[in-house]
């Protein structure tokens, strides 16, 4: 059985005992999360939309990481402007603890 969660504006399919890495969730100090799935496949069953009212995707908080430094610069000739920014995403890592149909 696996199920398709949302979170952090992109999708992953999961499984149970998975672990995966998405955008920072909520605070770390919570321990539990649960996701609303958007598809559940249970062999040859495809659950999806108003059906799966009541189904749930829990998970483990296992811990946080970061993401590769992004460096970028911007820049407009004959004007002086020059503009140098970074980023780096913030991730947590968590472990799929069960999936419940609804």
């Amino acid at each position: 059985m696996y199920a398709v969660i949302k979170t952090g504006g992109k999708q992953y399919r999961v499984a149970e005992g998975e672990r995966l890495q998405v955008e920072r969730v909520g605070s770390p100090d919570l321990p539990e999360l649960t996701f609303t799935p958007v598809l559940l496949v249970d062999g040859e069953q495809v659950t999806a939309g108003a059906a799966l009212a009541g189904a749930t995707v829990s998970a483990r908080v296992v811990g946080e990481a970061k993401g590769p430094k992004i460096r970028g610069f911007t820049y407009k000739p004959k004007t002086r402007r020059r503009r140098r920014w970074g980023h780096r995403q913030q991730y947590t890592t968590i472990e799929i603890t069960g999936i419940r149909k609804g």
